[in-house]
């Protein structure tokens, strides 16, 4: 008996949409190489065709499409490849970025519909779009630093972005905020009801548009108004990440007479202290950089925590204990956040590459 093998990614052209579908739907989309490599040449061949105005992505659940967007990277994968040295690690990183590049600078409106966990990976395919569609649904964070990375994918670029200290909080925490604190938080651009997402999308394939930014216009012409408080930690934040290091967010917050204070103080307490250090500087860093110059940054820093710190990958640790033994009882190294050195920290930044020879050389 032949299996049927099932593509993990969609694509189509209805009328003058290109439409993707990610459809992983036990992994919760989460990418591997594979995907990355389809949704490169998918929006590669659209980006010259004449016929498509604009491109549409969503993600699918057991039930069917919608539901859930993208949870990351295929991190089981990372674990396989970074225990073992396995050089598709390397490629995955590269292509990934150069997607998201890619996805950032599209010359067509790229329509992201965010139903569901958005989370890693899954918001380094839609931070870039020129429209982020949110629902009631919507899980939004970049949790890396709970296995010992950092928020990648361009993270660097569009947290440090953020209002205020935002990018800080989410970038070193990797709590989930939902669709009312991403529009307040600039990660998303409107609210439509999960039950609505779909006549949208249909109509997309059926409707007659003139340009691409008629297609923009209508898919935002449905947003429905949603009370946007944004969060009401907003004042803490600010105040709390301002801090010119870990050790004084952490000293602060502790000191601090607050249920808040002390819910996010025991969240950064369980994060790897390396990599909390790592963050805040890859955030403050990437203040002043363009997309393509973060993303240069990002990928030193992937070989760095992959390949680059013999034996001590806090990475593979970090999925370990979360992912695959599941013991939750990462080893950290050092354990505290009061042992993290500046020299610990420093070697993170510096590129293994000459610039002419850099993976991601051509990004501009």
């Amino acid at each position: 008996m032949t299996e049927t093998v099932v593509s993990e990614v969609l694509s189509e052209v209805r009328g003058q949409v290109g439409f993707i579908t990610l459809n992983r739907p036990r992994a919760l989309n989460a990418l591997s190489l594979g995907m990355v490599r389809d949704l490169m040449a998918t929006l590669l061949a659209w980006k010259d065709d004449a016929q498509v105005l604009a491109v549409a992505i969503r993600g699918s659940n057991k039930e069917g499409p919608f539901g859930a967007f993208c949870a990351g990277g295929d991190i089981r994968f990372l674990h396989q490849a970074g225990s073992q040295g396995n050089p598709l690690l390397e490629d995955f990183f590269t292509e990934e970025y150069a997607l998201n590049h890619l996805i950032h600078n599209y010359t067509k409106p790229y329509i992201a519909f965010m139903d569901g966990i958005v989370m890693g990976g899954g918001m380094g395919i839609s931070q870039g779009a020129a429209l982020r569609v949110v629902t009631e649904r919507t899980k939004m964070a970049m949790p890396e630093t709970a296995i010992g990375l950092f928020p990648d994918v361009g993270g660097g670029y569009f947290l440090s972005r953020c209002p205020g200290r935002v990018g800080e909080w989410l970038a070193l925490t990797g709590d989930t905020i939902g669709a009312g604190d991403a529009i307040a938080n600039q990660l998303a651009d409107g609210y439509l009801p999960s039950d609505q997402q779909a006549a949208v999308w249909e109509a997309l394939a059926t409707q007659r548009f003139a340009d691409g930014a008629a297609v923009q216009s209508y898919v935002a012409s449905q947003f429905v108004a949603l009370p946007v408080s944004g969060t009401s930690a907003r004042a803490y934040i600010d105040h709390f990440f301002a801090f010119s290091t870990v050790g004084e967010i952490v000293r602060a917050l502790e000191a601090a007479d607050s249920e808040w204070a002390r819910a996010t103080v025991a969240t950064l307490r369980k994060r790897s202290p390396l990599m909390l250090h790592v963050v805040l500087e890859q955030v403050r860093r990437a203040r002043s950089m363009g997309l393509a110059e973060d993303l240069r940054m990002e990928r030193d820093m992937v070989r760095h925590c992959f390949f680059l710190r013999a034996g001590q990958s806090e990475t593979v640790e970090g999925i370990r204990a979360l992912a695959v033994d599941k013991d939750h009882a990462p080893q950290w190294k050092p354990a505290r956040i009061e042992d993290v050195t500046p020299e610990m920290v420093a070697p993170f930044f510096v590129s293994p590459w000459p610039a002419h020879a850099h993976p991601l050389a051509a990004l501009r």
